[in-house]
């Protein structure tokens, strides 16, 4: 059933939609045949998709007083319950925002280590972060806390309302959903999937490669004691990575096994599946029976050619998959909102500068490609052929030197990202972990989602930004720099201590000055 749907006022046009073909191709957009066809222009962005990353981005919008309503086509949250990762730069980012203790509550801390290839190895000493763990939560619990967190900044959720076309021109995006009912907005983003209708609809190349592999993935209950399945698993995972039994409380098994083959992703596995497939590897079934939830992930890979054209974007799955090995996808998708997000209200409110929205493809095209190809990389080190087996041996050995695991951990973790900003100190384009000031920690004064000058000499000033700049003078900082501007998102856009070159610099991220 829909919720009533509210509306608002009729939005201002801003000088931040002075090209709406930036970032698309000029037949992309169309026009109906008449202002009078349109439907009134109700909200400044509609999100498709209700999960990690659409909740995460109605909510970062919201920061910027957005009018946003999130579009999810199924009626009700799932209701089977897997455990996902969040990781450290994914912990980072939910402390930025005074969500961490909500989510902590929920999760189970475990060492950041044996993320790369399922390899055994201990994350190394000193990772730069003040939250240097793995935190696993139930799938269902992480989307739910973060659409709460959406609506009480005052997102709308609209649950069992799918997108059936759209139609955007010069001023918005006419979206009509599957029961007819038309909305309009500025911006629509696909925060729908693997499959999102947004992407196809778009018409943006996905291309990649199919699944060659597919695995089965359920929680079930087993019908053998612990200490044989313990034994079992531990003989097997010698050279079959893609296999465990792990218990889950009251007689509950998650269990995972190699599929015989790829099939219909539509069709979930049957029990008869797993337990054919259990005989098949380990030569006993387990007598696994009762099962809560059963489904299935392949290894297809695939990038959206472009994240943006014209007044519609993509993030999270709808603009990239991969095998879930090194658990990244949710991360992924969360972090796409958090770049995309201040950028998108910078472009609504009317002050950003004129390629900031284009940024967000610039930056984060290449993180996907980065992580797809490390899942590529992981999944051919899974394999029990001799080949891949030889060169797993060999990583083993190498990243018992502090430098390789070190480098392979931050790029799983994502807390190794340096997007180009152009020359300058390392530190430039890189994220700022959580440091202590004057006021607590770093991260506390960054909740509202606004940029942040930490000014060490405390000569400089935000000048005519302070409407979008928070300005903290803190001769105590621990900084090996004299001051740093920091964007919403946490990554430092500006080293140094000259006001002229810093006025240059709040130009090119936050627009003009107000003065």
């Amino acid at each position: 059933m829909h919720s009533q749907q509210v509306t608002a006022e009729q939005p201002a046009s801003d000088r931040g939609e002075r090209d709406s073909t930036a970032g698309g191709v000029p037949g992309a957009l169309r026009s109906p045949a008449s202002g009078a066809d349109r439907a009134p222009l109700t909200f400044d962005v509609i999100i498709a998709g209700c999960g990690p990353t659409g909740a995460m981005l109605a909510a970062e919008l919201r920061l910027h007083d957005v009018r946003v309503l999130v579009l999810e086509k199924e009626t009700e949250p799932a209701s089977f319950v897997r455990i996902v990762g969040l990781h450290v730069r994914s912990l980072e980012l939910m402390a930025m925002r005074g969500l961490l203790d909500r989510i902590l509550r929920h999760g189970r801390q475990r060492p950041a280590g044996g993320f790369f290839a399922a390899i055994p190895k201990a994350a190394p000493k000193g990772l730069d972060s003040a939250y240097a763990y793995l935190l696993g939560v139930p799938q269902p619990v992480i989307v739910h806390l973060l659409e709460e967190h959406a609506i009480e900044r005052g997102a709308q959720v609209r649950r069992g309302c799918a997108v059936a076309g759209f139609e955007q021109d010069d001023e918005g995006v006419t979206v009509e959903l599957a029961d007819g009912e038309r909305l309009r907005s500025r911006y629509l983003v696909g925060c729908d999937g693997g499959r999102s209708t947004v992407r196809k609809l778009l018409g943006v190349g996905f291309p990649g490669e199919p699944s060659r592999t597919e695995t089965l993935m359920g929680e079930m209950e087993v019908g053998v004691p612990q200490e044989e399945i313990a034994a079992k698993v531990t003989e097997i995972r010698e050279t079959q990575q893609r296999f465990w039994l792990r218990p889950f409380g009251e007689g509950v098994y998650s269990v995972v096994v190699p599929a015989a083959g790829v099939a219909d992703r539509a069709e979930p596995p049957t029990l008869k599946d797993f337990q054919q497939q259990l005989r098949t590897i380990a030569g006993t079934d387990f007598g696994v029976h009762s099962p809560r939830w059963m489904s299935r992930f392949g290894d297809a890979t695939r990038l959206a050619e472009r994240y943006r054209v014209g007044r519609v974007l993509l993030a999270g799955d709808a603009a990239h998959i991969h095998p879930p090995i090194g658990g990244q996808g949710l991360n992924l998708g969360v972090q796409d909102a958090f770049n995309l997000g201040w950028k998108l209200a910078a472009q609504i409110r009317g002050w950003a500068p004129d390629t900031l929205l284009d940024t967000y493809q610039a930056e984060r095209h290449p993180v996907a490609e980065d992580v797809l190809d490390n899942t590529r990389a992981q999944m051919e080190l899974l394999s029990t052929e001799p080949g891949p087996q030889a060169v797993r041996r060999l990583l083993t050995e190498l990243m018992d030197f502090d430098e390789v695991n070190r480098h392979l951990i931050e790029k799983i973790t994502a807390i190794g990202i340096r997007y180009d900003f152009g020359e300058g100190p390392d530190l430039l384009g890189r994220r700022l972990h959580d440091i202590d000031v004057k006021q607590g920690h770093l991260y506390g004064l960054l909740h509202h989602g606004r940029g942040l000058l930490l000014d060490r000499t405390e000569r400089l000033t935000v000048g005519g930004w302070s409407d979008r700049v928070d300005y903290l003078a803190d001769p105590t900082a621990v900084l090996d720099v004299p001051c740093v501007l920091l964007r919403p998102d946490g990554h430092v856009a500006w080293i140094g201590d000259d006001q002229q070159d810093l006025d240059d610099h709040l130009s090119r991220w936050f627009g003009k000055s107000a003065n």
